[in-house]
């Protein structure tokens, strides 16, 4: 059985930086890739940062030079460094992991984490 576990969401003031991290939990062979996406209500849910097993990233145009996608693979984490917030990033922040378990690839789902950006 495996777990996606985020913390590190809360309320912040323009300007200020949060670290989100979400870490698998569970028989996993590997990893394949590792995304944040964020969700605001009446919004499609967006793609903000991916990492892929290889340590290639992408990110999306709103976010690059501010937010930082990183990997710890021994501990099965994603880490979202987010830097020069500001109000538009106030959303829902699910990550998102491409496993292998047993002989099978799984996407998995962590329960979303609420970053707030307000003065």
């Amino acid at each position: 059985q495996v777990q996606l576990v985020e913390s590190g969401g809360g309320l912040v003031q323009p300007e200020g930086s949060l670290r989100l991290s979400c870490a698998a939990s569970g028989s996993i062979v590997s990893i394949n890739a590792m995304r944040w996406y964020r969700q605001t209500p009446g919004k499609q849910r967006e793609l903000v940062a991916a990492i892929n097993s290889g340590g290639s990233t992408n990110y999306a145009d709103s976010v690059k030079g501010r937010f930082t996608i990183s990997r710890d693979n021994s501990k099965n984490t994603v880490y979202l460094q987010m830097n020069s917030l500001k109000p538009e990033d106030t959303a829902v922040y699910y990550c998102n992991q491409d496993l292998r378990v047993g002989v099978r690839d799984y996407r998995y789902w962590g329960q979303g984490t609420q970053v707030t950006v307000s003065s």
